[in-house]
């Protein structure tokens, strides 16, 4: 009997420390990981427009800079042999993507690639069709007229800054020009009360904070480093700390509590993971397919 309340006792704990935390937190909030990049092609105006319509919160998407200086939607300075193909609708070798430098052309030229026709394997559930890599300008445009024609609402924006010091000056601006013109594309926007910037890139996010300390900026973390190790990669206290998901645990939801930064974890497409994170209480879920997020934080 002793034994049996023992057993009893530890495996209703955790359950009973679940709850509790689910009620004392409010939902997370659902960013479309490049729209709804496992629904639609990555990063195009018919992946954000699928995303505002499936009612999320956000959309998470990666910006460039090109030749004539527009802030330009691409997850990679280069055009990928993976998703896109040339104006003639050839393909792209792997070993020759990085010749196709976005940074040293004019945005005419890089709209002229078709990057949502090729079939992507590792999304099967993708829905095909042509699409060049939008600007800021198009994506923002096209989604609030969107959410004012169909009463969707506004809807925020989670915008990386894709730099790496690796690529200063030869696919990219050096940090500081690079955070100036975004932050100069956000304002035009009249979007900054809507906007989140994120990035690996501590240089970047230092950048944007002198710019502008109010934005939220969250600090995306790739690596098996302490909280505090990689926080001290940069000089001031980000809204958001961004881990892969793997990385999130109750320790240290806990410890972001503590310091009141806000969890939010990429990229979550599993339905188990879904649900743990939700359990952990994070502020915030980057997934590739908000349907199934959505339909999980509906059924609560």
């Amino acid at each position: 009997m002793g034994n049996c309340n023992r057993t009893y006792f530890a495996i209703a704990l955790p359950l009973l420390l679940t709850a509790c935390m689910n009620d004392n937190h409010e939902p997370p909030e659902v960013h479309g990981h490049r729209g709804c990049r496992g629904l639609m092609p990555e990063n195009t105006i018919a992946a954000f427009e699928k995303a505002a319509h499936l009612g999320c919160e956000w959309l998470e998407m990666d910006v460039v800079i090109t030749a004539d200086n527009e802030v330009l939607v691409s997850h990679e300075p280069w055009m990928s042999h993976v998703i896109c193909r040339t104006a003639d609708g050839d393909s792209i070798p792997a070993d020759e993507e990085r010749d196709y430098n976005i940074f040293k052309m004019k945005l005419a030229e890089v709209q002229a690639f078709d990057c949502g026709s090729a079939h992507h394997s590792g999304f099967p559930l993708q829905e095909n069709e042509e699409e060049h890599k939008p600007t800021l300008r198009e994506v923002v445009e096209k989604v609030d007229r969107l959410s004012m024609e169909e009463g969707l609402g506004n809807v925020n924006f989670n915008i990386e800054i894709k730099s790496d010091p690796a690529l200063y000056g030869t696919y990219q601006p050096e940090p500081v020009a690079f955070a100036r013109r975004v932050m100069e594309m956000i304002d035009s926007l009249n979007i900054t009360d809507r906007a989140i910037i994120q990035s690996f890139d501590p240089a970047v996010l230092e950048a944007v904070h002198r710019i502008d300390e109010e934005i939220p900026i969250a600090l995306l973390v790739d690596n098996g480093e302490s909280l505090d190790a990689n926080l001290e990669r940069i000089t001031f206290k980000p809204t958001y700390y961004s881990p892969a998901f793997v990385l999130m645990d109750e320790k240290l939801i806990t410890s972001l509590r503590e310091r009141d930064i806000e969890a939010l974890v990429w990229t979550v497409n599993d339905e188990a993971d879904m649900n743990r994170m939700i359990a952990l209480g994070v502020n915030g879920i980057i997934t590739d397919y908000p349907d199934r997020l959505i339909k999980l934080l509906d059924a609560e």
